[in-house]
């Protein structure tokens, strides 16, 4: 924090304690669309403000402030353009965060703001919010469940290269996603090794959409999408089976079940690979410990280290062979079968 380094620690926990504020402007301009808006050219406020149906001053006073934040420039004539960071609010271009921060800023934030249930119970606060889990108000709410779907995909598109390049895929014959959702992560590993075939599993409705983007890749013909409860079951016979932010959803006991489905499920020298952050010890400002408490309020799972990823490994009668980083803050966590070690 800058104010903590030039010794003003109160003034550091005040800008911590008020961090909300700049979440929830971004997340009023993501709502808005207003990136979309100035994806040609600036526009002036009033311009602005008569496309969204907003007030002008108020508008003005909230485009102040995303300037100052470097969301948004200003230009003469009291208009408005875009940084690289605002491009990011875009709905439909490379790298874009739209979906993620309005997930953020509506159900996340008010589940959130009970982060004092959570700790105090060690349940999740959304369910104590929505009254229900999170997989189930997104099954029941299918705009919220269509916003959550792109914006895992969101955060998935720019990893998936390299998560692709960080694994020797080339030596698999055929790759299970599981709870892969919209297949960004299986799309590129395809992509990244033609002679692989792949099996996207997820729930119907996230496959159903799912098809569509396989279809625009060209991928349908080594690309089958399954419909199913990894709770229950998964496909079997294929040789790698890959979870990308699925395991940190779950308390150690589902989690060691899913993991479980999968050692089944796989061939004699099969692979389970989960993707996910695993936390370093105590280093200082740690966003994988704070999604850690994000998990706890959303849905009751975790992130875990080294040590944790060993022991449910074990739990579920893998063993963990190999960590591999990426350039992002995943990490690829190899695991076979106790008997193939």
């Amino acid at each position: 924090m800058r104010y903590e380094a030039e010794g003003f620690p109160p003034l550091a926990l005040l800008e911590m304690a008020t961090g909300y504020w700049v979440s929830q402007a971004v997340y009023v301009a993501a709502k808005l669309g207003i990136a979309d808006l100035l994806g040609k050219e600036p526009r002036s406020c009033q311009e602005l403000a008569r496309d969204t149906g907003t007030d002008p001053d108020s508008l003005y006073r909230l485009m102040r402030a995303l300037v100052s934040l470097g969301v948004f420039t200003a230009e003469e004539g009291d208009r408005f353009g875009l940084t690289p960071a605002g491009q990011c609010l875009q709905s439909h271009t490379i790298g874009s965060m739209r979906a993620m921060i309005l997930t953020l800023g509506e159900e996340h934030y008010q589940a959130w703001a009970h982060l004092l249930h959570s700790v105090s119970t060690g349940k999740p606060a959304f369910d104590h919010v929505y009254q229900t889990t999170l997989f189930q108000y997104l099954a029941k709410n299918a705009a919220a469940g269509r916003t959550f779907d792109q914006a895992m995909a969101n955060v998935t598109v720019p990893a998936s290269f390299a998560i692709a390049r960080a694994y020797p895929f080339s030596s698999s014959s055929t790759v299970v996603d599981v709870g892969g959702g919209q297949g960004a992560l299986l799309r590129a590993i395809l992509t990244a090794n033609p002679e692989l075939n792949g099996i996207l599993f997820d729930v119907p409705p996230v496959i159903e959409e799912a098809k569509k983007l396989i279809n625009t890749d060209g991928l349908a013909g080594r690309c089958a999408t399954i419909a199913g409860d990894m709770f229950k079951w998964v496909p079997r016979g294929a040789d790698v089976y890959i979870l990308k932010n699925v395991i940190h959803d779950w308390d150690d006991d589902r989690s060691a079940k899913i993991l479980g489905k999968c050692q089944r499920a796989m061939a004699r020298n099969g692979k389970v690979l989960v993707v996910e952050s695993v936390m370093a010890p105590y280093d200082g400002l740690s966003f994988e410990k704070l999604l850690d408490l994000n998990m706890l309020v959303i849905s009751g799972g975790r992130e875990r280290s080294e040590v944790e990823y060993r022991a449910l490994f074990d739990k579920a009668s893998l063993r963990l062979t190999k960590i591999l980083p990426t350039p992002f803050p995943l990490s690829v966590i190899e695991g076979v079968r106790k008997e193939c070690s």
